[in-house]
């Protein structure tokens, strides 16, 4: 009998044993639509050809119609992204980044796209200490040029539209331009976020936009235009990403950061100039016979989830129900393992050796010893995977990462396949609003603010031209025919790894539709307490949990999963009924 099989067993044996639990509650599978979160119920969206799930209806309507047209699954991103950074501000931009996951059809082949913000080339590892060398608090870090990255998402789509487009690149920017210029309804979360964040009001411009002529913040359903976004957009559209990183909108995005009237940044004209977007291969693994694959470093996403999952690989999650007790403490336990693990190692490539061990089968098999039925582990110390180099060890990170992010979820009717995870970091990002009517990320404070602990450099400290961590998590999975089966992916700061997991674990195991999948109660841990979903049924496990040595937490989790799975007829489709997404298909 293998040790994988007696840990099996004796985990469900103690669990029948220790603690009398139902494989799981059926409210735990669908939250009710009365939740005080706000939640309202959704069947799945099904499709024969073409699928969208993005953020925002007139996101996923621009990309359907692009489909339609016969665009790819790269030009409907394309259009979604650039309505998502007029309706869905606070969240993504063309003054952020991205990672992109491209499945190609035809050459069966699978690109990962790093469109990630880097620093500016005077950056230095202090840049978010005080005067006394203690790290700033990260309100007062993140509002203003400081904390601005040069922003990549756009390198990044014309990287991906030289590679995978099929429509002109200036049609593209059609239904953006049209709904900047013709103005959209405010969203309730947008109003809500706006009204709640005093940070706007602080920044002259963004106070200009975001609040009305008497002062007060937009409320929902106002109309809400911006012409100056419409004209940035005219621009790139007819000059490319060229016409963003150089020349007057470059020179407009310097200014906002030099004269930031809190704490001003550094950025330059060359260091817009300068960037690049970057083709990386793709991180891949197996769990229960189909291959996971996702984003390398800089993102932890990728490395991360596959760790998770071989983690909990030889536990039979299947009986033990969604979000039960026990599927709950063995993926809270395997997310201390995989978190402490990513924050010892994971950095930019350029800059950190990381061990290619960190999803290695064997190394994650043993790592996974130290999961027990009867306690929890508490905090994990960080494993010597496959490649690991003790002369190169770095400290643990303390990145602070924020759940204020967009995921966008396509397959067109080729078969061609996107997952897009896109950031400017913080809610609103910096809160510094260019004159090209786009915010700018805050996306530098991904990076640790200590430089140095117990006098070892920590893999994700500031450094010039470096790209800071990520925890983005886009995801595409094959079945054993090589076939796409599974698109996914989330927002939700450095929880989005455990909100990707646990939504393939529901899918795969506990054999949900995607809708039912992403409804799913949020849970987990990252290397702290066992994390809970306020006003879900998981909460009420949290007395049980800490029974076994479980510190919990019982806090808002508010992922926003975009979530594609192939059928037998086609394609079925969720978004997260935490937030505002929608499904699009024919």
């Amino acid at each position: 009998m293998t040790a994988g099989r007696r840990r099996r067993l004796a985990g469900l044996a103690l669990a029948a044993a220790v603690i009398a639990l139902p494989a799981a509650s059926p409210a735990c599978a669908q939250p009710a639509p009365e939740a005080a979160s706000g939640w309202t119920a959704r069947p799945a969206v099904h499709a024969r050809r073409g699928i969208v799930a993005t953020a925002n209806a007139h996101a996923s309507d621009a990309a359907h119609a692009v489909l339609a047209r016969g665009g790819s699954a790269v030009d409907a991103a394309i259009a979604a992204q650039l309505v998502l950074g007029l309706v869905e501000p606070q969240s993504s931009g063309i003054g952020g980044g991205a990672f992109l996951l491209v499945h190609d059809a035809r050459s069966r082949r699978l690109r990962a796209y790093d469109g990630r913000e880097t620093a500016p080339a005077s950056a230095r590892p202090d840049r978010f200490l005080d005067a006394e060398g203690r790290p700033l608090a990260f309100r007062d870090a993140v509002a203003g040029g400081r904390s601005v990255g040069v922003p990549g998402l756009l390198r990044m789509l014309e990287l991906a539209h030289r590679a995978h487009g099929r429509r002109p690149w200036a049609e593209l920017f059609e239904p953006a331009i049209t709904l900047a210029e013709a103005g959209f309804a405010v969203s309730p979360r947008l109003a809500t976020l706006v009204a709640s964040d005093p940070l706007i009001a602080a920044s002259p411009a963004a106070r200009a936009y975001f609040h009305d002529g008497d002062g007060r913040p937009i409320e929902a359903g106002a109309r809400l235009r911006n012409p100056a976004y419409a004209a940035t957009l005219r621009a790139i559209a007819a000059g490319g990403a060229d016409a963003f990183h150089r020349g007057p909108i470059a020179r407009g995005i310097v200014a906002t950061v030099r004269s930031a009237p809190r704490a001003p940044g550094d950025l330059t004209e060359e260091d817009l100039a300068g960037y690049r977007a970057i083709v990386r291969e793709p991180v891949c693994g197996s769990y229960r016979g189909l291959r996971v694959c996702g984003m390398p470093a800089p993102s932890s996403g990728g490395t991360t989830v596959l760790a998770i999952l071989g983690l909990v690989e030889p536990y039979d999650l299947a009986s033990m129900g969604p979000a039960s007790f026990w599927s709950v403490h063995f993926l809270a336990e395997a997310g201390r393992l995989a978190y402490a693990d990513r924050d010892a190692y994971v950095g930019d490539p350029a800059f950190v050796d990381v061990p290619a061990g960190l999803t290695d089968p064997a190394y994650l098999r043993e790592r996974g010893g130290a999961i027990r039925a009867t306690a929890s582990i508490g905090r994990a110390a960080p494993g010597t995977p496959p490649g690991f180099d003790a002369r190169r060890v770095a400290a643990l990170d303390d990145a602070l990462e924020l759940p204020s992010t967009s995921h966008l979820s396509i397959v067109d009717a080729a078969g061609n396949a996107v997952a897009m995870t896109t950031t400017i970091e913080d809610a609103f990002g910096s809160r510094l609003m260019t004159p090209g009517g786009f915010l700018l990320n805050n996306q530098l404070t991904d990076f640790s603010f200590r430089p140095v602990v117990d006098g070892r450099p920590v893999a994700n400290r500031v450094e010039p031209g470096k790209r800071p961590r990520s925890s983005m998590a886009p995801t595409i999975v094959y079945d054993a025919s090589g076939r796409v089966r599974y698109v996914a992916g989330s927002p939700g700061g450095a929880a989005i790894i455990h909100y990707v997991a646990k939504t393939l674990v529901a899918m795969i195991d506990w054999k949900l539709d995607p809708q039912a999948a992403v409804a799913l109660p949020n849970f987990g841990s990252r290397n702290g307490p066992t994390e809970l979903e306020r006003d879900t049924p998981v909460a009420e496990l949290a007395p049980k949990l800490a029974a076994i040595g479980h510190p919990t937490s019982v806090v808002p989790l508010t992922s926003g999963l975009t979530v594609l799975a192939r059928t037998s007829s086609g394609w079925s489709g969720g978004t997260d009924p935490r937030r505002e997404g929608s499904v699009r298909g024919d």
